[in-house]
C-alpha cells in the first residue's frame, strides 16, 4: 500500500523527459512513451528519488495555493496508477534503492 511517507522514483528505464521541438514533456519506457498531462507534470517533475510523497503534496498545496486534501488524494492515486503500470516505484523511508 502507497502512502506518504513513500518515496517515490522512476523505474529502471524510465524517465521524465522535455521534447524541446514540441515543448513538452514526455515519460520515456523501454518499449512505450506517454504524454503527460499538465497535472501529472507537475506531479513527476517533484521526482526526484529523495523526497516523500508528504512532501510533494505539501509542496504542491503551498504552490498552488489548494487544499491538501484534494491534493493528496490525487497525487497518491496517480502514485499508484503509475506505480502498478511499473512507471514508478515506491520505496519505503529507510528502504535503499
Amino acid at each position: 500500500m502507497i502512502d506518504e511517507t513513500n518515496i517515490p522514483r522512476f523505474s529502471r528505464g524510465v524517465r521524465l523527459q522535455h521534447d524541446g521541438v514540441r515543448d513538452q514533456w514526455v515519460v520515456l519506457a523501454p518499449e512505450r512513451a506517454f504524454i503527460p498531462d499538465q497535472t501529472a507534470t507537475e506531479v513527476l517533475r517533484l521526482i526526484d528519488g529523495t523526497s516523500s510523497i508528504g512532501q510533494i503534496i505539501d509542496g504542491l498545496a503551498g504552490r498552488f495555493n489548494a487544499p491538501r486534501e484534494v491534493i493528496a488524494g490525487d497525487v497518491l492515486g496517480m502514485i499508484q496508477d503509475l506505480s502498478s503500470r511499473r512507471v514508478l516505484r515506491c520505496d519505503s523511508m529507510g528502504t535503499p534503492a
